[in-house]
């Protein structure tokens, strides 16, 4: 199993000042992060896409381009591309490019985004929310087929065999398709044969292993060999000295967040019993000292029936880049040898 980490390189509030970290220390952070990841033995580093004022990462190609050059040896993602929003050519080209660079590192994630910010700014009915993304990524795959593609459709101007380059060291370039909890989009996943990022945010991940046998039955139906239907989680994490540090450094920026989200979507402020609950045996955050978030990726891996690739989104509003370097270093050296 790959142990890795992804970001939305959200904006840092330092809990020790009160002082909000400026946008040009946090992007040198997060290449810093990047770095000591690559450096402690970490299988992976996503950096996802979104168009809001708490997030740093509108541009996410261009961070995995300088983080590819400050690494040697650790994969590099997107987490995910809003592809829905985006010209299926440009992030061809952009992540062939990526892979250039970066010597055959990098897996391109793609998927429709949980937030809707990316919609209006792009031009894009929300009305099209799923047709956009299907009709896009039919395009993709084509494009990742061919350097020459004719191809029509009703949300971009067609191609009548013209050629998309460069091309990619990876032959193919891997594309993963990031997914909530909608059966369709599991099934699409299996359908095409394209391995799947799972994002479980909350709950218990145990209750994804319908959804999971649901993806790979589709798979197999499609004719699909098993050993490529890869499935990998997203969710939060972090690993501190012991569980009662980890959960207490955690918990202010994660609240914070999902006070936003809530204030903005209807529903109530969390509440430190509800990310407690996330903690235990059954929950969905790999939060706590190395053995119990070990214990944990097992047990994830175990429910689901087997997973390729845990990520970790560790990154949080008010966490000190000291502690986030220190959870980096404890999730490479000490849980990611115990999983393997």
């Amino acid at each position: 199993m790959q142990i890795g980490i992804d970001s939305f390189v959200s904006t840092v509030t330092d809990p020790e000042t009160g002082a909000d970290v400026t946008p040009l220390e946090r992007v040198q952070h997060l290449l810093e992060e990047v770095e000591r990841a690559d450096q402690v033995g970490l299988d992976s580093y996503g950096i996802g896409e979104h168009h809001r004022p708490e997030y740093m990462d509108s541009a996410p190609s261009v961070l995995l381009a300088a983080a590819a050059a400050r690494t040697s040896r650790i994969r590099l993602n997107s987490a995910v591309t809003v592809l829905s929003a985006a010209d299926p050519v440009r992030v061809f080209q952009e992540f062939a490019t990526l892979d250039l660079v970066s010597k055959g590192r990098i897996d391109l994630v793609v998927g429709r985004g949980s937030f809707t910010e990316a919609f209006p700014l792009f031009g894009l009915d929300l009305a099209d929310y799923d047709e956009l993304f299907a009709e896009k990524l039919d395009l993709l795959l084509q494009i990742r087929g061919s350097e020459r593609v004719t191809w029509s459709g009703r949300h971009r101007a067609p191609l009548s065999g013209q050629g998309v380059y460069p091309r990619p060291l990876q032959d193919p370039l891997p594309i993963w398709v990031g997914v909530g909890g909608t059966p369709q989009s599991f099934v699409r996943a299996g359908l095409l044969g394209l391995p799947l990022m799972v994002a479980i945010i909350g709950g218990q991940p145990a209750r994804f292993r319908p959804l999971v046998d649901l993806y790979r039955e589709a798979g197999q139906r499609a004719g699909h060999d098993p050993a490529q239907l890869k499935v990998g989680i997203h969710a939060f994490g972090f690993v501190g000295d012991t569980d009662q540090q980890a959960a207490d450094d955690f918990y202010p920026g994660w609240a914070q967040m999902f006070t936003k989200i809530g204030k903005e979507r209807g529903f109530g402020p969390p509440v430190r019993a509800q990310y407690d609950a996330m903690l235990g045996p059954d929950g969905a955050f790999l939060i706590g000292a190395p053995d119990t978030v070990a214990a944990k990726v097992r047990r994830i891996s175990a429910d689901l029936g087997g997973v390729d690739r845990i990520a970790l989104q560790m990154t949080n509003v008010r966490l000190a880049h000291e502690n986030l370097l220190h959870g980096i270093e404890l999730l490479g050296t000490k849980v990611a040898p115990a999983v393997r």
